[in-house]
């Protein structure tokens, strides 16, 4: 395909957060959250340098050349839609970032769905056919790795997502009930996403392999249409507790909100902690656990200190990535 970016040419496009497991959908479930990056590409004149800019998380320390995760992935979605010359195309990036990175709130996942559906906007811009719904999930779930975080971002709402025989990415939506609220608590701690895999033995009894699944069931069953039973479909056996030595303040957190039956789970790989409730008021309930979880942890001289937090409200985001007018 010889496609002809015309210098000046401008697209915009938005990706929300995603929570990844939800307790026990190891690698499956997976919600998005409305708080959102912002990428804005400009086609440069032939010859020029590209040049990444970001604001917000990141700012500073991503790098800002063609190792930058977003313009990798842009380039090489235009690549893989049949773009001669795609790595040539000199580009600017302005990336603006709300996400946290190395939380557990998709924030790679973020930036990989932004380069692809950015290059999927340029096709469209220069009269060429888009990047399809399942090829920019394919590409996604293959830099990515699994699609448990990449379908959400792309498709908004919840969704299920699996590898077939062929390990083929696939994802369906599942239904939220439009009464529960969501709560992330988020540690000023980092933790990467190979760290907590690594702790995560290679294999499960049958027992806890099907208490597992029993949960996960009944999960989707408590998202879609009975929030009274969050607290039993959110309790995992398959990761969060192999993980608690990498983060125990997150850990003891979850176990301390749990004991107030509020559906909490470790977000992601960690360490933000996830809250789900269809009960009012959820953010100050989370609020007064937290400070009573510090207000112990600081008393004991517990280790690690505990760390600053961040407690927010967010809404579920119905809309994955999307390109924005202008």
């Amino acid at each position: 395909m010889n496609a002809v970016f015309t210098p000046g040419t401008r697209i915009s496009v938005s990706v929300p957060a995603t929570s990844a497991n939800l307790g026990p959908g190891y690698d499956s479930l997976g919600i998005a959250l409305d708080l959102r990056d912002e990428l804005h590409v400009e086609v440069l004149e032939p010859g020029s340098t590209s040049l990444i800019v970001v604001s917000g998380e990141g700012a500073g320390t991503l790098p800002d050349d063609e190792t930058h995760l977003v313009l990798k992935t842009l380039r090489i979605a235009l690549s893989r839609a049949g773009v001669e010359g795609g790595g040539d195309i000199a580009l600017k990036l302005r990336c603006s970032n709300l996400i946290p990175h190395s939380r557990g709130l998709g924030s790679s996942a973020a930036a990989v769905v932004s380069g692809i559906a950015a290059a999927s906007a340029l096709l469209e811009s220069a009269g060429e056919a888009g990047l399809d719904a399942d090829a920019q999930l394919a590409l996604a779930t293959e830099l990515e790795g699994h699609p448990d975080n990449a379908a959400p971002a792309l498709r908004g709402g919840a969704t299920v997502s699996w590898l077939d025989d062929d390990g083929a990415a696939h994802a369906a939506p599942l239904t939220v009930s439009p009464d529960i609220g969501f709560v992330v608590v988020i540690p000023a701690m980092r933790l990467s996403t190979e760290a907590a895999r690594g702790l995560i033995p290679e294999t499960v009894s049958h027992r806890v392999a099907a208490s597992n699944s029993a949960r996960t069931a009944l999960l989707v069953h408590a998202l879609a249409s009975d929030p009274r039973l969050l607290l039993a479909g959110t309790e995992d056996f398959l990761h969060q507790e192999f993980r608690r030595p990498a983060m125990r303040y997150s850990l003891e957190l979850v176990d301390a909100l749990r004991a107030e039956n509020l559906a909490a789970v470790v977000s992601g790989a960690g360490p933000t902690v996830l809250v789900m409730s269809a009960e009012p008021e959820l953010a100050d309930r989370v609020q007064r656990v937290l400070g009573l979880l510090d207000e112990r942890w600081s008393a004991t001289g517990g280790e690690p200190s505990v760390p600053r937090t961040t407690v927010r409200s967010l809404r579920l985001a119905d809309a994955g990535a999307r390109c924005l007018a202008g």
